[in-house]
């Protein structure tokens, strides 16, 4: 027998005429208890889930019954026959099937012609069949009851033309059938707490916690084979190949729900669905940290990426404002990725910026302190009280400041004490511990102190031991008690910059924004600027005048200045003593986009003369540099003397995702100083105070030298009328405020001048860009008279009803209120963590879930208040939704909760949905009311559980 048979399972091993139905694992065919870890959480009962299916639409590539593979060979060093010996090697529970025409077996297992002639209906195809066949194997593989395929050919895409017309048809045939689809041209998939491996790698990874995502397969192997020798552990490890159909979102969202994965991290090249992405991001990030090596920085390897992925990687600059947006970590280095998956999965996130450095040798604490600041972070200050502590028990030449030189004869009972000292010091965010070895220096014996001190704290401990084998033991142990090590202090200190980061950037993500303003003319405004639109589109331009732009500005109430439109040089000259000298005088028209860059724009002038002079000067100067075509007057406005500042806020299209604002120093020179940050609309008060943060003028904007500061709240609330603006009119696909003046006062904040481009009219509105996370849905507000004529306004949740979300739950008793389900928990008793429960109440993916509130005014006292909430919960893919719903005691009865709960099946069948359900107590008889008034179903489908669920 060949030595390959030999090391088959004994099962495995039978020759080309066996009759079984595969390759049964042996963890299958002992179907021991302890076979291995459950894939179900820990205390969950599937037969209550009602959505347990639909939660998991991708479940099938991981968790498979049976594998057939395509393509199955024995031809030494292909990749038909590595992947079939991986699945024989390594047991997971389920029968492999090769599928060979002109082979009878496939190392000892029997193979089968086609698909059709399977003996059993399969779960999961793994196609390794030449590209050009492979919309064929797809549809036979679906008509063989196939639910999944991992498509590890190559040709695709990436080949060109032909190559991405075949990728095409594959996912026709895949999306005709219902079947999801992994690939093309990638490694496969590997589940290690399984022992499933459908990949061409060397090895199955070792199991852990960590869920690996790479769209290089490259990148995979070299990542599994350093994985192997330094003992790291993953959950799953998935190469994705080109993404023709499960992307980023499905896998992100396949792993936050995975209770076996811990944190998450990807090797990306493109983003692809970036809508998907953003969705599972923003879900994810909450509870387990992404993070991403994004390469593709520079052009050059930007086009590289491309190349290779076949996919366009958009801009990085844009990139990284989506990944701030959706609370994702970008880390630079390869061993970036795994150091943060291990210390966040080990050590608590620091509340702030300031570190502690404590040392034994002043070199390394220099150096710790350049890539410290360099990154951003701080030295913690030492106050007084935090010196006198040092004082008690360090030598007296130690270093009096931060890093703590704690001198080279430091014994482990003094690291102690300093590191007791760190941890209690109110100023710090967390602590570094440096050792370098010396004659004195028991390595070992100081990381056990380091140990039991730094177990429990609340802030993190980090530790750069210095060293080789000297520094081992003590290096292991400190690792064993989820101390991380770094060989280097820089190193460290970068890993405790990507931490603080990393909160920093959730905490502003979730931060309570303030209510804004709607703009001036609310939805008569949104009105009012489509019209302007619509009537240029209809006249085939895709400029709009300046007028016609500030007219869009006003309407979503961004102050403009007073503009006249003149087509002759008296009508400038009336229009000038109108307004009262001096004046600006810029050219009209409806092609030049940049007036300045043919002459057009004329400022201070001062008289009559000067105004008809500007006239033809402006004529001329068109008909020279453009042609006299594009003149068609000027426009007269008045000269703003407001001391302020000069900037842009302005928005254009993304490839990968879609509308883009932009917010910076502006003016002539906008281009030069390129002072300017980037961010995805739909934005809020806080969104825009984040924004505003990342540019240098921002520092300017708060006041300096003298200069009062400029009222930051009204541009925040400025800045979030604009993101409407962007998101409400879809034909608009590029605005530019340049100048908006901001000056101190009232009054302060002012257009000078505004340019509105819009998309060319080939396009149809099914091309348009779409944002790359969804606009709030106003379409779904409206008003409603109970009988007892008390008018209740419903409308979607925002951020800014956590106030109102406080003060409904408070008030609302645990036992009293109407509840169709455990969706809309109760506060916790401790006040400071309300916000954190409210954040998955208040800040909604509208693309997973809505939740609409029910809210009345006290007209005498001024006040809104929310009296109910009903939340409609849909897992990405499904066709089913949950919807829960609570309503104020003393507001029950009205007929409200009937009400929200009809408004709520409206959305759902607006929203695609097929079938809406809830779970309730069996004794809540006012809920059941209500839905068998409505048309559900009603039935108790467990002692303390009732059903109700409804077709749409």
């Amino acid at each position: 027998m060949p030595a390959a048979y030999a090391e088959l399972p004994p099962e495995a091993a039978a020759g080309p005429n066996r009759e079984s139905r595969g390759a049964r694992s042996a963890a299958a065919a002992m179907a021991a208890p302890d076979a291995g870890p459950s894939l179900t959480p820990p205390g969950r009962d599937p037969a209550h889930d009602v959505l347990l299916a639909a939660r998991s639409p991708i479940d099938v590539i991981f968790e498979p019954r049976n594998v057939a593979v395509i393509g199955a060979t024995e031809r030494p060093g292909s990749i038909g026959r590595t992947l079939m010996w991986n699945l024989l090697r390594d047991p997971f529970g389920g029968t492999v099937y090769p599928v060979n025409p002109k082979r009878a077996s496939v190392l000892g297992v029997r193979a089968y012609p086609s698909p059709a002639a399977l003996p059993e209906p399969i779960d999961l195809a793994v196609v390794v069949s030449p590209a050009a066949g492979v919309p064929q194997v797809v549809r036979e593989c679906a008509a063989a009851g196939a639910r999944g395929a991992v498509i590890i050919s190559a040709g695709f895409r990436e080949a060109g033309p032909a190559g991405a017309a075949l990728e095409r048809a594959v996912l026709a045939e895949a999306r005709a059938a219902g079947m999801r689809v992994l690939g093309p041209n990638c490694l496969g998939v590997m589940r290690p707490l399984t022992g499933f491996n459908a990949t061409f790698g060397n090895r199955l990874a070792h199991p852990g916690k960590v869920g690996f995502l790479s769209q290089s397969g490259a990148m995979c192997t070299a990542i599994l084979d350093w994985s192997l020798r330094e003992h790291v552990g993953f959950s799953a490890f998935v190469s994705v190949g080109s993404m023709a159909d499960i992307g980023w979102g499905d896998l992100i969202d396949y792993l936050g729900r995975d209770p076996h994965t811990a944190s998450i991290v990807m090797y990306m090249e493109s983003v692809g669905d970036a809508r998907s992405f953003m969705s599972a991001a923003r879900e994810v990030a909450l509870t387990k940290p992404i993070i991403v090596l994004k390469p593709g920085r520079s052009a050059e390897a930007a086009r590289a990426a491309a190349s290779h992925t076949g996919a366009l990687t958009g801009s990085d600059e844009v990139l990284r404002a989506a990944f701030a947006r959706c609370g994702v970590l970008r880390v630079d280095r390869i061993d970036d990725l795994f150091d943060m998956a291990e210390v966040l999965g080990k050590q608590p996130l620091p509340r702030g910026r300031r570190l502690t450095v404590l040392t034994s040798a002043g070199g390394p604490g220099v150096l710790a302190t350049d890539a410290l600041v360099a990154g951003g972070g701080a030295l913690a200050e030492l106050s007084e009280a935090t010196r006198a502590q040092y004082d008690r028990f360090l030598p007296p030449h130690w270093s009096h400041a931060n890093p703590v030189d704690i001198i080279g004869d430091a014994t482990p009972e003094r690291y102690r004490q300093a590191l007791e000292v760190a941890l209690a010091d109110p100023d710090s965010d967390g602590t570094l511990v440096i050792i370098a070895p010396q004659a004195l220096t028991d390595p070992t014996d100081i990381a056990d102190q380091l140990v039991a001190m730094g177990r429990g704290s609340d802030r993190p401990v980090l530790a750069s031991w210095m060293g080789g084998v000297e520094i081992a033991a003590g290096e292991a142990r400190l690792n064993a008690a989820g101390i991380p090590t770094f060989a280097y202090p820089d190193t460290a200190v970068r890993i405790f910059n990507y931490m603080w980061q990393y909160h920093d950037r959730l905490r502003g993500l979730y931060e309570t924004p303030d209510l804004a303003e709607d703009p001036a003319g609310g939805h008569d405004g949104r009105a009012m600027a489509a019209a302007v639109v619509d009537a240029a589109r209809a006249g085939g331009r895709t400029l709009l005048t300046e007028v016609e732009s500030k007219q869009v500005m006003a309407a979503y109430g961004i102050p403009t200045v007073p503009t006249v439109v003149a087509t002759s040089a008296g009508a400038a000259v009336a229009a000038a003593k109108a307004f009262g000298y001096p004046v600006a005088v810029k050219l009209h028209s409806e092609t030049v986009t940049h007036k300045t860059d043919v002459g057009g724009v004329k400022l201070d002038v001062g008289t009559a003369a000067a105004v008809r002079a500007a006239f033809e000067a402006i004529r001329a100067s068109v008909a020279e540099r453009a042609g006299p075509g594009h003149f068609l007057g000027v426009t007269v406005q008045p000269m703003v003397r407001l001391d302020g500042y000069e900037l842009i806020v302005g928005s254009s299209i993304d490839p990968q995702f879609g509308p883009v604002l932009l917010f910076g120093g502006g003016g002539t020179l906008v281009e030069v100083y390129r002072d300017r940050a980037l961010g995805l609309p739909p934005l809020t008060t806080t969104l825009s105070r984040r924004l505003m943060e990342g540019t240098r003028v921002y520092q300017a904007l708060g006041g300096v030298r003298g200069r009062a500061p400029v009222d930051l709240a009204a541009l925040a609330q400025l800045l979030v009328r604009f993101s409407r603006l962007v998101v409400e009119q879809p034909w608009v696909a590029e605005v530019d405020i340049n100048p908006l003046v901001a000056a101190p006062g009232a009054g302060g904040l002012v257009a000078l001048d505004a340019r509105v481009v819009l998309h060319p009219p080939g396009v149809t509105a099914p091309e348009l860009p779409r944002p790359a996370i969804r606009p709030y849905p106003a379409q779904y507000a409206g008003t409603w008279t109970a009988p007892d004529g008390t008018r209740v306004r419903f409308r979607p949740i925002r951020p800014e009803d956590e106030p109102l979300m406080v003060a409904f739950q408070r008030a609302a008793p645990a036992g009293g209120a109407v509840s169709a389900s455990p969706g809309i928990p109760p506060l916790p008793h401790e006040e400071r963590l309300w916000h954190d429960r409210l954040i998955r109440t208040c800040f909604v993916d509208y693309d997973r879930e809505l939740a609409l509130v029910a809210e009345v005014e006290d007209a005498d006292a001024g006040e809104r208040s929310i009296v109910a909430v009903g939340r409609l919960s849909r897992p990405p893919g499904a066709a089913t939704a949950e919807f829960a719903m609570l309503v104020a005691d003393r507001m029950q009865r009205r007929g409200i909760g009937t009400e929200l709960v009809r408004r709520m099946l409206d959305v759902a069948r607006a929203e695609g949905v097929a079938r809406v359900v809830g779970r309730m107590l069996p004794s809540n008889v006012a809920v059941r009311a209500i839905c068998h008034r409505l048309g559900f179903t009603v039935a108790d489908s467990a002692p303390d559980l009732a059903t109700a669920s409804i077709d749409l």
